[in-house]
C-alpha cells in the first residue's frame, strides 16, 4: 500500500469556466491539488444544463469536485498580484476558457514564467489558438458536429434536430490536456524547463474518430493500392461502424427478454465455437467464413437463422453462454441500464449523495492495492478564500482582511 496518492504534491492553479474545467478531474482523482480561481460572481457552470441538484447543476458537482475555490477580481492590481503569488510555487496553470484571457491581464505564460520558470501553462478551448474558427463562441456539441461525429436527424414534421449521442470532444479534450500537463510537469521537474501547451476540444473530437477520416483519405487512392478486407473480397466498405450495417456475424440481435446482444464472431474460431455450442455445427460447415474479419455481409439466410436463435435465450443467458464456449457477446445498454449492469457496478461504485451532493462515477484509473483519495464536494464560489490564502500563501488574518477591503477578492 502506497503512503501517498500518485500525484500528491502536484499543485495546479485553474482559471476555468464551464465544461473545460474537466481537464483537472483525472488529476484530482490521482491526488493533485487544484485551486480554482473564479471571478467574484463565480463560474456560471453552477446554473448550466440539467439536472439541477438542490439548486446546483450536476455538471458543476462532477467537473469541479475535489477543487478549492478562491474568487479574485483580476481587473484589480491586487487580484493579479495574488494570482501571481499562487503561481510562484505551482506546477501548472490551466486557462480553461477562450485563449489569451489571462495574457490580457498580464498573466500569460511569459508573465508567469518570469516568476516561475518551471511553470506548465495549458490553454484549453473550443477551437484552439489558431485557425479561422479560433475566436468563434461555441459549446460542447459544436466540436462533435464539426468533427463529423453526429448525424443530423429530422422529425416527422421535417424539422432537423440533434439525435441523442455521447459527447466526445468536451470530455476527450480534457483527457488529452491532462496527459499534456503531466508530460510538461515531468520534464519541468527533471530539467527546470517550463512549457506552454494548448488543447482544442474540436481537435480531440477529430482525433478520437481518426479511423473514419483517415479511411476516407485512404480511399482517395486508387483501388489498386487501397482495398477492403480479404473477407469482403477486397470490396471497400463505408468507413468505421457505417460499414457494419450489412454485417451478420458481427451484429446486434434481440433476445428473449426484449433486450439486445452484440454478436462479434467475426473470427472463424469464435464462429466455430458458437455453432458447436448451440448444437448447430452445420451452420459452420455451410458458412465457414474467412479466418479473420468476416462479418458474412448481406447473408440474409444466415441472418434469419441467427435472429431466430438469439430470440431463444435471455440476455444474461447469452452472456453466460459466450463465456462458456469462448465466443464474444456483449450486452447492449442505454445510459440508464448501464447503471445496473453487474460489470459496471463492480468497476464503478458510485460516490454517494452525502459525499459529493449527487451520485457520481469515480474516475476509471485504478492503482492495484491502493485506495485513491475521495474528492471533496464541488465548492461554492470563493468557499476557500481564507483557507487558500492562509495555507498556500501564509497570509495573516490582517492581510486577508486588507485584500477583501481592496476588492481583490470581489
Amino acid at each position: 500500500m502506497a503512503s501517498s496518492a500518485p500525484l500528491a504534491g502536484v499543485r495546479i492553479i485553474e482559471c476555468s469556466a464551464l465544461g473545460p474545467a474537466e481537464i483537472t478531474n483525472s488529476l484530482i482523482d490521482l491526488g493533485a491539488e487544484v485551486i480554482k480561481v473564479e471571478p467574484p460572481q463565480g463560474d456560471y457552470v453552477r446554473d448550466m444544463t440539467w439536472p439541477i441538484v438542490e439548486g446546483v447543476s450536476l455538471m458543476h458537482l462532477h467537473i469541479n469536485r475535489g477543487k478549492r475555490s478562491i474568487t479574485l477580481d483580476l481587473r484589480t492590481d491586487e487580484g493579479v498580484a495574488i494570482f501571481k503569488d499562487l503561481c510562484r510555487d505551482a506546477d501548472a496553470v490551466v486557462e480553461a476558457m477562450r485563449p489569451g484571457g489571462l495574457a490580457r491581464r498580464g498573466l500569460g505564460y511569459e508573465d508567469l514564467a518570469a516568476i516561475n520558470p518551471k511553470i506548465v501553462f495549458c490553454s484549453i478551448s473550443g477551437y484552439g489558438m489558431t485557425g479561422p474558427y479560433k475566436d468563434y463562441p461555441s459549446h460542447g456539441i459544436a466540436y462533435d458536429v464539426w468533427a463529423g461525429l453526429v448525424n443530423v436527424a429530422k422529425d416527422e414534421d421535417g424539422y432537423c434536430y440533434l439525435p441523442e449521442h455521447p459527447s466526445t470532444g468536451i470530455h476527450a479534450g480534457p483527457l488529452f490536456g491532462a496527459l499534456g500537463i503531466l508530460a510538461g510537469i515531468i520534464r519541468a521537474r527533471a530539467t527546470g524547463e517550463g512549457a506552454f501547451l494548448e488543447i482544442a476540444q474540436s481537435d480531440a473530437s477529430a482525433a478520437m474518430d481518426w479511423l473514419r477520416s483517415e479511411t476516407w483519405k485512404a480511399y482517395e487512392r486508387p483501388e489498386s493500392e487501397v482495398t477492403g478486407n480479404k473477407a469482403d473480397n477486397y470490396e471497400r466498405r463505408a468507413p468505421g461502424t457505417a460499414g457494419m450495417k450489412e454485417g451478420v456475424r458481427y451484429q446486434v440481435y434481440e433476445t428473449l427478454d426484449d433486450r439486445h446482444v452484440l454478436f462479434m464472431a467475426s473470427e472463424q474460431a469464435f464462429w466455430k465455437n458458437f455453432c458447436e455450442g448451440i448444437g448447430r455445427p452445420e451452420l459452420f460447415e455451410r458458412w465457414p467464413g474467412s479466418k479473420y474479419a468476416d462479418h458474412a455481409r448481406g447473408n440474409r439466410e444466415l441472418h434469419d437463422e441467427l435472429k431466430a436463435i438469439f430470440a431463444t435465450k435471455t440476455l444474461a443467458e447469452w452472456l453466460d453462454f459466450g463465456n462458456e464456449v469462448n465466443t464474444p457477446l456483449a450486452p447492449v445498454n442505454t445510459p440508464k441500464t448501464l447503471l445496473v449492469d453487474p460489470q459496471f457496478q463492480d468497476r464503478f461504485p458510485l460516490f454517494s449523495v452525502e459525499q459529493l451532493g449527487a451520485e457520481q462515477m469515480p474516475g476509471p484509473i485504478k492503482f492495484i492495492d491502493e485506495q485513491l483519495p475521495v474528492p471533496s464536494k464541488a465548492p461554492s464560489a470563493g468557499q476557500h478564500n481564507d483557507e487558500v490564502l492562509h495555507e498556500v500563501l501564509g497570509w495573516s488574518d490582517e492581510q486577508i482582511a486588507s485584500a477583501k477591503a481592496s476588492g481583490a477578492l470581489g
